[in-house]
C-alpha cells in the first residue's frame, strides 16, 4: 500500500510541474490555505490531524472541529497531505495566489485491522442421528482462531414436537451439558462462534434422539393457548408432549397391536382423522375426502377395530368405516330418523358397535347397538332429557359404561349440572350407577374402563362451566379409591 500512495504523490507532482511550465505565475507573495479534515464514511470532524505540503511551508494540525489554517504560503503549486494514526493518508493538489485564500477538504478513510474469523465450529459429541440417548447430554465441539483471539459461543437448540427453540449463550468452554431434555424426543442443535470482532461463524446443524418414554399408557389432551395438544403418560404421572401446540390436535385412541396412536386433528376448518407412533412420530392422514363431524367435536369420538386394520367414525348422520391407510372407505349405517352420530365404539370382537346419537343442539340422546350390517340390535337409552356421553363397551360386550346428567338439564351451551357415571348390563337390561365418589356440584365425563375393567378412569370438573377439568381414575365398587391423575386434562384413553 505504501507503493501506491508514493506512486499517486509522483504522479501528483508531475501534474503540479507540467502546470507550472505551462502557467507561470508571475505575480509572487504570499497566501492562505484553510480547510477541514473529516472522517470518509461518517464525515465526522478528526481533531489533531496533521497537515503539510510539499513543497515544504510549514505543518499545522486540526482543531476540535477539523478545521485548519496555514497562513503566509508563498505563491505557487503545491501537494497537501492530511494524516491522523489509524487513518490512511491523503493527498490534495492545490494553487496559493497572492493574497487570496485556498481551500481544501481531506477526506480520510480509517485502516481497518485485517483479523480473520474463527474456524466453522466442528459437532463432535454426540454423533449426528444418535438415538436413545439419556436426557443428560454433553454437547462437545471444536473450533481454533488465526489469532487466538478469545472465543465465545451460542448454543441453539430446536425439538420436533414443540419445535420450542432454545438459545444458550455466553459460554466460554468448547462443551456444554444439557439437563431436563423430554424423552422420546429428536433434538436439532448448532452452534455458533464470536470473536468479537468478525460476524458468528455457525457450524452445520445436527439432531439426537433421547429413550423413549417408558411404560406410557395413559393419552390425554390438554389445551396449551389456542390448541388441544395430546400427552401421554406414565402410571407415576411422568408427562411427555407428543402434538405440538401449533396444531389443534385431539381425542388420541391407541391401539396395541397396530401400536399406533390415532387421533383428531381439524385443517382447514375440518377435522380427520390422523396416526402416530406413540412417541409422536410418522404423523399419517387417513380420511380425506368425508371429515369426521358430529354436532360438537369437544364430545365426538370415534374408534379402532381391534386388530389395528380399520377405523370407524360419523360424518353427521352417517357412520362409515375405513382402512388404516386411508383406503377402503365404506358406509356402514345411516341413521333412520336423521339425528347426528356423535360417538361410536367398536366392540373387542369387532361384532358390535355402540352409538350414541343425538339431535343438533346435543338433546334427545339415544344409545343403542348394531351390528356388523348394521342392523340395531339393542336400545339402551332413548326419551331421556340432558346430556349423554363417553360410551366404552366392555371385553365381554355385557357391558357399557357411559355418563348422563340425571338433573336432565339442557341448556344452549350443552352445560351439565350432575353428570353421573352409570353401567348398563345387556344380560339385564339395566342401567346402574356406579359409585366413583363423586362430590356434589361436580360433573363425572368422558368414563372408560381400565384395561383390566376393574377401574374406570373419567373427567371431573366443577359444573359451573368454566373451571379446569382434571382427569380421575376409580376401582369399582371400592370406597375411597377414588384418584386424581393428571391436572387440566381431557379425553382420556388407557391401553
Amino acid at each position: 500500500m505504501y507503493k501506491i500512495y508514493k506512486f499517486s504523490f509522483f504522479i501528483l507532482i508531475l501534474s503540479l510541474s507540467y502546470s507550472c511550465s505551462e502557467e507561470t505565475i508571475d505575480e509572487t507573495g504570499f497566501g492562505t490555505v484553510t480547510g477541514r479534515v473529516v472522517e470518509a464514511v461518517t464525515f465526522e470532524p478528526i481533531e489533531n490531524a496533521r497537515v503539510s505540503s510539499n513543497p515544504n511551508t510549514s505543518a499545522v494540525f486540526t482543531d476540535e472541529d477539523g478545521y485548519f489554517t496555514i497562513e503566509n504560503v508563498p505563491t505557487g503549486d503545491y501537494a497537501f497531505e492530511a494524516r491522523k494514526d489509524g487513518f490512511i493518508a491523503k493527498f490534495e493538489a492545490g494553487t496559493v495566489l497572492k493574497d487570496l485564500e485556498t481551500e481544501l477538504v481531506f477526506e480520510l478513510e480509517p485502516i481497518e485491522e485485517i483479523n480473520q474469523s474463527p474456524t466453522v465450529p466442528e459437532l463432535l459429541t454426540p454423533l449426528d442421528n444418535a438415538e436413545n440417548l439419556s436426557l443428560s447430554i454433553n454437547l462437545t465441539w471444536q473450533s481454533t482462531d488465526p489469532e487466538d483471539d478469545e472465543l465465545t459461543y451460542k448454543i441453539t437448540l430446536r425439538n420436533d414436537i414443540t419445535n420450542e427453540i432454545i438459545v444458550y449463550e455466553e459460554i466460554t468452554s468448547n462443551s456444554f451439558t444439557l439437563t431436563d431434555l423430554n424423552y422420546s424426543t429428536k433434538y436439532f442443535w448448532q452452534v455458533s462462534v464470536s470473536d468479537g470482532i468478525n460476524p458468528e461463524v455457525n457450524s452445520l446443524t445436527q439432531s439426537f434422539r433421547t429413550l423413549e418414554f417408558p411404560n406410557a399408557r395413559y393419552l390425554f389432551t390438554r389445551k396449551i393457548a389456542d390448541n388441544n395438544v395430546i400427552f401421554t403418560a406414565d402410571n407415576v404421572g411422568n408427562e411427555l408432549q407428543i402434538t405440538s401446540d401449533a396444531t389443534n390436535s385431539f381425542r388420541p385412541r391407541k391401539n396395541i397391536p397396530a401400536n399406533k396412536i390415532a387421533f383428531l386433528r381439524t385443517t382447514g376448518g375440518q377435522a380427520h382423522i390422523y396416526t402416530m407412533n406413540p412417541d409422536g412420530s410418522d404423523v399419517f392422514k387417513v380420511t380425506a375426502g368425508i371429515p369426521a363431524a358430529g354436532f360438537n367435536l369437544d364430545y365426538y369420538n370415534f374408534s379402532w377395530k381391534s386388530n389395528g386394520s380399520q377405523l370407524i367414525y360419523s360424518n353427521f348422520d352417517k357412520l362409515y368405516k375405513i382402512n388404516a391407510d386411508g383406503s377402503g372407505l365404506e358406509l356402514i349405517f345411516q341413521t333412520p330418523n336423521g339425528k347426528l352420530i356423535s360417538e361410536c365404539d367398536w366392540s373387542i370382537d369387532s361384532s358390535i358397535i355402540a352409538l350414541k346419537v343425538n339431535n343438533l343442539y346435543g338433546y334427545e340422546t339415544e344409545v343403542y347397538v348394531i351390528n356388523s350390517n348394521g342392523i340395531i340390535v339393542e336400545n339402551v337409552i332413548s326419551g331421556t332429557m340432558g346430556a349423554i356421553s363417553g360410551l366404552h363397551l366392555s371385553v365381554t360386550n355385557n357391558k357399557l359404561v357411559f355418563t348422563r346428567d340425571v338433573t336432565g338439564f339442557e341448556s344452549f351451551d350443552y352445560r351439565q349440572l350432575d353428570s353421573r357415571i352409570f353401567q348398563y348390563d345387556f344380560l339385564t337390561d339395566t342401567a346402574t350407577e356406579v359409585n366413583v365418589q363423586k362430590p356434589a356440584g361436580f360433573n363425572d365425563l368422558e368414563v372408560r374402563y381400565s384395561p383390566n375393567e376393574a377401574e374406570l378412569l373419567f373427567v371431573s370438573t366443577s359444573n359451573d362451566g368454566i373451571s379446569a377439568r382434571n382427569i380421575f381414575k376409580c376401582s369399582i365398587g371400592i370406597t375411597g379409591s377414588r384418584l386424581q391423575l393428571f391436572d387440566n386434562g381431557i379425553m382420556p384413553d388407557w391401553k
